[in-house]
């Protein structure tokens, strides 16, 4: 980055407020440029297709596209954009899912302004910002024997139960109110984790090893 260049950032949270409140603190930084703001993954999506940002501060729980389904679009989509996981929540299933996805970062929300900033500069460079949080978080999965379906999200097990129950992904795009694309993603990566080739495969394994009720 130039002496010039400002960091293009947008802002993703369904809360108006956290919005307004990120936005004031970034607006002060001389670096960085606020390009859009979305309340929800779906439109965060969107947004990156419109105003290609450089960062993107990604909240985890929302309507209709959750973050880690967005960072996973996003990532896979626009590799060269940066995502920061920035939430209220330090549970294992969102840490190692949203990286998983391809987030270069994970802070929690009482980031002070500076921490914050830093964290945009340095995933510019390509350099991850976690939380000690987050650090515990992989320390422990380290250690952690492996196994296929512990890397199962609990958006992934729910649509993995849908299967099981004979679903196409249109009835469960219907059942869960979000896109078909969003379920496709999901069941793309339940076969990859599950190291199965086809649908079939993935009920059979999830029937086998009790994955579902």
């Amino acid at each position: 980055m130039t002496g010039t260049d400002q960091i293009r950032v947008i802002l993703v949270d369904d809360h108006t407020v956290v919005r307004s409140g990120l936005g004031a603190v970034l607006e002060t930084c001389d670096t960085i440029e606020m390009v859009g703001e979305a309340a929800n993954g779906e439109e965060a999506v969107g947004l990156c297709e419109r105003v290609r940002p450089d960062v993107v501060l990604m909240d985890l729980l929302m309507p209709k596209m959750d973050g880690v389904t967005a960072t996973g679009l996003i990532h896979e989509r626009w590799p060269h954009v940066r995502v920061i996981a920035l939430t209220s929540y330090k549970e294992k299933e969102y840490v190692e899912g949203v990286l998983k996805a391809g987030a270069i970062g994970y802070l929690l929300k009482n980031v002070t302004a500076d921490e914050l900033i830093a964290a945009i500069e340095h995933a510019m460079e390509g350099q991850p910002s976690l939380s000690p949080e987050a650090t515990q978080v992989l320390i422990q999965k380290v250690n952690e024997p492996a196994s296929p379906e512990s890397d199962l999200t609990e958006r992934e097990r729910e649509i993995l139960a849908l299967m099981v129950d004979g679903k196409s992904n249109g009835d469960i795009a219907d059942e869960l109110v979000v896109s078909q694309s969003t379920v496709k993603f999901h069941v793309s990566n339940i076969l990859t984790k599950l190291e199965v080739a086809t649908r079939t495969e993935a009920v059979a394994y999830a029937l086998k090893h009790r994955l579902v009720q």
